[in-house]
């Protein structure tokens, strides 16, 4: 029996155009959100603000030394706010320079430092709003106590970690897409 095979004759690529050559290389995976992004620096400096306005308004009062969890709130979103104007800076740096932030060293850097700082930040936002609903339903010393001033931190910790968890979240999946 005599079979025919089939031939393959190579085909060479058409070179390419200077439209081609010059135009920016589109990433196709980054979701705003996401580190090197517009979305992301909006998320950082969204996650900085609300932290600096809670450190502000809880160091404002003279007596949240006397509380253990006002304490523990103030150091938890200082150091929040250190590390979302830290990556705000990073994510500035990567627009300018039109850089992907797609390392996989660098994703897992902040991802972990996002769960670390989200878990410090909502532990100490919820440690903080017992005590300021002990304070004023439980022992109803609202009048002598700067009431309003702790619940207005605790609210801003509270929306800081709420502005970080699609920051955790996105970084997360990054890294497990990988």
């Amino acid at each position: 029996m005599n079979v025919s095979r089939p031939s393959v004759h190579p085909v060479e690529a058409p070179p390419l155009t200077e439209a081609a050559v010059h135009d920016p290389r589109v990433r196709m995976k980054d979701v705003q959100g996401m580190p090197g992004t517009k979305g992301g620096l909006f998320l950082r400096l969204s996650q900085f603000i609300f932290a600096i306005i809670s450190v502000s308004v809880m160091a404002t009062t003279n007596d949240f030394r006397s509380v253990t969890a006002f304490c523990y709130l103030l150091l938890a979103v200082g150091l929040q706010s250190l590390w979302s104007l830290t990556l705000a800076f990073v994510d500035i740096y990567a627009l300018l320079v039109k850089r992907s932030l797609r390392n996989y060293i660098a994703i897992c850097l902040f991802t972990i430092g996002d769960g670390i700082t989200s878990t410090l930040t909502f532990a100490a936002a919820c440690a903080s709003a017992g005590i300021t609903v002990l304070i004023g339903n439980g022992l109803d010393k609202c009048a002598i106590n700067h009431c309003t001033r702790f619940e207005t931190a605790t609210a801003m910790a509270f929306i800081s970690w709420f502005v970080m968890s699609p920051s955790f979240l996105l970084n997360f999946w990054s890294l497990a897409s990988q």
